[in-house]
């Protein structure tokens, strides 16, 4: 007897999605000035947190 089974991809699509955010404070942390870059870096932070719990959730 089998069984259906659902998978997703959703947590691969969102882990990637939330690097490349990450990917783009990085780069705005990098070329601007103080202020910029601490927006930058927490936007970074933030994305990559998000990046690891959306493939943990969904994956």
């Amino acid at each position: 007897m089998e069984t259906a089974t659902a998978d997703s991809d959703m947590g691969v699509g969102l882990a990637v999605v939330c690097s490349v955010l990450a990917l783009g404070g990085a780069v705005v942390m990098l070329v601007g000035d103080q202020s910029t870059a601490a927006w930058g870096f927490a936007a970074a932070m933030t994305a990559a947190a998000l990046a690891v719990v959306g493939a943990q959730a969904y994956w």
